[in-house]
């Protein structure tokens, strides 16, 4: 193991890309520390002693931007304009056929589909500055608080200074798009996915050491140890897969034979990765800011669905939340991979090339087939992604750490996802000089 991490470093080419890779992670990390113009930092700062975690898409947000976001920093809205952007334009092939014909055009397509996807980051990082900016100016950031410094975040709030605050946020946003392009095509791993990766990995310190001072050295270990055995079941399941036979029939092509071979379909597990995680969170944040909306501003007693809404679905500790969350999850699963995976389509493709299943007819048979598949398949992955889910808000149920509790949700599915494939892209990139890799 040690002799292979020396063989990347005396490796040119290789520990070229991973110091200009550790170079953007630094340069970004700094940017996340650097406020806004016109944002009153140390009020933010108190701010944040005051209220150490978020719930909601507002901590989910703030977790992906590496605590940026609450911070009001000019990379405050992290990688989230560009993650949405992303799902919307995967959801966008199923209803606009020219994004789908976009999508089999292959590179040229592809090319053109980056594109779209980059105007809409930006025009969502519009949005969600404003939006961001004018929640800042109004107090309610870090929700109904008593502390002076929370009302007083912005120290020029006239229109002007707004709108340079929210042209500094959009401009992080194109900034961190144009990083992340930039660690994909001259550095190690996917670019937007390191970022992420960094983000989250950020506020992994933060939230140990408040687990430590707040319960004491035997629950940090106990939490540690816990950990660990979190992070090996989810490295087993990520790693595991169905491998459906597929065969080629042989045929003449001139004086060549092309074709006979054996291969496989690798059908994951958790096929839909950390998706419907976010889109759950996105939708039952919703119940939760429509009851904030609703919240009588004078002080009087609220509306008896507003306190039922605020009772069940602003906490994470709460079994209705927990059971709708767990539910909300299995059923994004199966919309995701439905959109995700086309059996028609593989089935088309393997006929096309003289491919089939053994035992499986060509064609609509081999669809409905894999169809089967994919149904039972995803069952137990999306069992397992609500299970991991729920280890934050049961940890905030017992433990009392906040709901970006580490060892759990998106955070752990991230960290596991991103440097499972970047340690292979390393191992490839020395498999193809050493002929030996890191991996054994």
């Amino acid at each position: 193991m040690f002799s292979a991490i020396a063989r990347i470093f005396r490796t040119p080419d290789l520990r070229r890309k991973i110091g200009f890779t550790l170079a953007i992670v630094a340069i970004y990390r700094l940017g996340s520390n650097v406020p806004a113009p016109f944002v009153n930092f140390p009020n933010v700062e108190e701010c944040l002693a005051q209220n150490s975690g978020t719930e909601g898409l507002l901590g989910l947000v703030n977790l992906f931007s590496g605590g940026a976001l609450l911070q009001l920093s000019i990379f405050a809205l992290g990688v989230m304009p560009y993650i949405t952007a992303t799902i919307i334009t995967q959801l966008l092939r199923v209803v606009i056929p020219h994004f789908e014909a976009l999508h089999k055009e292959g590179q040229s397509g592809q090319a053109r589909l980056t594109q779209y996807t980059r105007y809409l980051t930006i025009a969502l990082a519009l949005l969600q500055s404003t939006t961001l900016v004018t929640v800042a100016r109004s107090g309610q950031l870090f929700g109904t608080t008593d502390v002076a410094a929370c009302q007083n975040l912005l120290t020029n709030d006239v229109w002007w200074a707004q709108l340079l605050i929210i042209m500094a946020m959009t401009a992080g946003t194109g900034l961190i798009m144009w990083f992340a392009e930039l660690v994909t095509e001259r550095g190690i791993g996917n670019g937007m996915s390191l970022l992420i990766f960094t983000s989250i990995a950020a506020t992994f310190p933060g939230a140990m050491w408040l687990i430590w001072e707040s319960k004491g050295f035997e629950v940090f270990l106990l939490v540690l140890l816990v950990g660990i055995i979190v992070m090996a079941l989810v490295v087993f399941v990520e790693q595991s897969q169905r491998r459906i036979p597929v065969q080629y029939a042989k045929r003449m092509v001139g004086r060549r034979t092309y074709g006979g071979t054996n291969t496989y379909i690798p059908i994951k597990v958790n096929m839909a990765g950390v998706i419907p995680v976010i889109f759950a969170s996105s939708l039952l944040y919703i119940p939760a800011l429509i009851a904030q909306f609703n919240t009588p501003q004078d002080g009087s007693e609220p509306a008896a669905w507003v306190t039922w809404i605020s009772a069940n679905f602003t906490t994470g500790n709460s079994p209705i939340y927990m059971a709708v969350y767990f539910l909300l999850i299995i059923g994004f699963t199966y919309f995701y991979v439905a959109i995700t995976f086309n059996p028609v389509e593989v089935a088309d493709n393997m006929k096309k090339y003289g491919g089939f299943i053994p035992g499986i007819r060509a064609g609509r048979p081999t669809a409905e087939y894999l169809d089967y598949v994919l149904t039972r398949i995803t069952l137990p992955g999306s069992i397992y992604l609500g299970l991991i889910a729920l280890i934050p808000l049961i940890a905030l149920a017992t433990v009392g750490a906040n709901q970006n509790f580490p060892f759990g949700g998106a955070s752990i599915l991230i960290i596991v996802g991103v440097g499972l494939e970047t340690v292979k892209q390393i191992d490839a990139q020395l498999q193809q000089r050493h002929y030996e890799g890191l991996l054994r």
